[in-house]
């Protein structure tokens, strides 16, 4: 029987954690990617405003001239802010600086949760035929990130192999049920990824163990180790799978993407 919560068109997915440095924005671009690999259509949605997914995928501030900002205080088409990357089959909606000013500027507006819940679904997105559109969401729960709650059907969690990893968790969830109970009833969490995970290291098996102890199957099996090649990709302006695409990073996203789909094609069938 098909699940009446999967979505006709593409599966929308908010990458969240209201903590800094766990590796949304790196878990946003290598993910995407490697969803391509596998033949996937993907757009990627800024929602940053530090644009570093943006930056990460190669579109210089000069070349953003409409944003995530345009699409949400604007009511601008689609298609003027969907841009081609330098990877096949992914597409992202940049974002500037000019979105930090947005959570004040969206205060005064009725609809100002589902603003992006409706852009997304604009009758202009079919033509692109996307299977997954992955929003990078600024590290706070503010408006933005709730605009990413409301217009998805899942969030993906990145959780860093850190002390005190588990307990912002807390307040994450606390957000995704508010969200759940007041705006988006369908929303779920995707899953939970650990990242930069060392596995030498005693606290990363710790808060390994912490995380399937608590969250059991909501823990993606793939892990995403600490390593050189997947900070040094941003700086090239490539996702790690195309700057070294046997490294470690690279592998681990790859079998990230694969678990996902598999996750999602059992809940669809």
């Amino acid at each position: 029987m098909s699940d009446p919560t999967r979505p006709a068109g593409p599966k929308i997915i908010a990458v969240a954690n209201q903590k800094g440095g766990v590796g949304k924005t790196t878990t946003t671009i290598n993910l995407g990617a490697a969803l391509t690999e596998l033949g996937l259509h993907v757009l990627i949605v800024d929602l940053d405003p530090q644009g570093n997914a943006s930056t990460g995928l190669g579109i210089e501030p000069d070349d953003r001239e409409f944003t995530t900002y345009e699409l949400l205080l604007e009511d601008i088409d689609l298609g003027d802010v969907i841009q081609g990357t330098g990877v096949d089959r992914l597409k992202l909606i940049p974002a500037t600086v000019d979105l930090s000013s947005a959570d004040i500027e969206l205060m005064s507006n009725e609809k100002r949760s589902f603003l992006l819940h409706d852009a997304l679904r604009q009758t202009g997105i079919d033509q692109y035929d996307f299977d997954y559109i992955l929003i990078d969401c600024p590290p706070s729960l503010n408006l933005l990130t709730v605009n990413a709650m409301v217009a998805a059907h899942s969030v993906l969690v990145p959780l860093q192999s850190e002390f005190f990893a588990l307990e912002g968790l807390s307040q994450l969830m606390l957000t995704i049920r508010e969200v759940r109970q007041t705006a988006n009833p369908m929303l779920r969490i995707e899953g939970v990824v650990l990242t930069m995970y060392d596995a030498r290291n005693n606290l990363s098996q710790q808060v390994e163990a912490d995380a399937r102890s608590n969250l059991g199957d909501l823990v993606f099996s793939a892990v995403i180790p600490r390593n050189v090649r997947v900070s040094e990709a941003p700086s090239y302006a490539q996702p790690v799978l195309s700057y070294d695409t046997t490294s470690k990073g690279a592998l681990a996203y790859r079998a990230l993407a694969r678990e996902l789909v598999r996750k999602n094609a059992k809940i669809a069938a």
